[in-house]
């Protein structure tokens, strides 16, 4: 098993699904997998979560150790020579508000972090909760103007049903990256299975365009095909590895 890099918190995911064309995502998909689809759906999921206790190497890094991160992914199978599949993610572009992490993420793993101010609001009562993420576009025409997330669910974490919409979303783990060298990056997720608080509303204020490129422009003020809240929990991220070049 290959040794861990980081370890962390996730906590409050917000995660809201687009179904797109499998067409879509041709430019993005690293060789060595194939589209992992639910219910011959296609998805990619927008995610707005809080990034808490961080250690790399087992290191608490200074003034890193807790942030926002919101990012846009999509979702993969690697099948293996004995049949059975790796499921994981692969990112299209993730926002942090800190520069270190975006420099050793891009230099360790080839992801496609990006710098930009972010913020989080969490209200919870015993009548529901009200979360959400802000974060500013980084860079282009749109430079700094500031994208929005949020949902307001029932307080009460559920386990997620097998088979479901949730547990297809959540039950990845592993990440992959077409790196510039032409290798595929590979990076194995662990964490236990998630709960969920079902979701009363949702809110995406986002310009898919200016973050994410033309190609998502569709996705701008079209409502989510699904939005879930899931707790999360301590995970670990593993040391990489690549599949070879074609």
């Amino acid at each position: 098993m290959a040794s861990t890099f980081l370890t962390a918190e996730w906590r409050k995911l917000i995660m809201a699904q687009y179904a797109v064309e499998p067409s879509l995502l041709a430019p993005w998909l690293p060789h060595g997998v194939e589209l992992d689809l639910f219910n011959s759906r296609c998805f990619v999921s927008l995610v707005g979560f809080l990034f808490d206790r961080v250690r790399i190497k087992g290191v608490p890094p200074p003034f890193h150790k807790r942030f926002e991160e919101v990012n846009l992914r999509f979702y993969v199978r690697r099948v293996m020579p004995d049949g059975s599949a790796r499921r994981g993610v692969v990112f299209i572009s993730e926002i942090v508000s800190k520069p270190a992490i975006t420099l050793v993420a891009n230099t360790l793993y080839g992801e496609a972090y990006r710098t930009a101010a972010t913020q989080h609001l969490w209200r919870e009562s015993p009548s529901g909760l009200d979360i959400s993420y802000s974060w500013k576009v980084p860079s282009g025409a749109a430079k700094g103007r500031w994208q929005h997330l949020s949902v307001q669910a029932e307080s009460q974490a559920l386990d997620i049903a097998p088979a479901s919409m949730e547990e297809f979303i959540t039950e990845h783990y592993w990440g992959y990256t077409a790196r510039r060298d032409g290798v595929t990056g590979e990076y194995g997720v662990e964490h236990p299975h998630w709960q969920h608080y079902p979701v009363r509303a949702a809110q995406v204020s986002t310009d898919f365009a200016a973050l994410y490129g033309k190609a998502f422009a569709h996705l701008t003020g079209r409502e989510p095909d699904h939005v879930l809240l899931a707790e999360g929990s301590a995970i670990a991220v593993r040391q990489g590895s690549h599949i070879p070049a074609r």
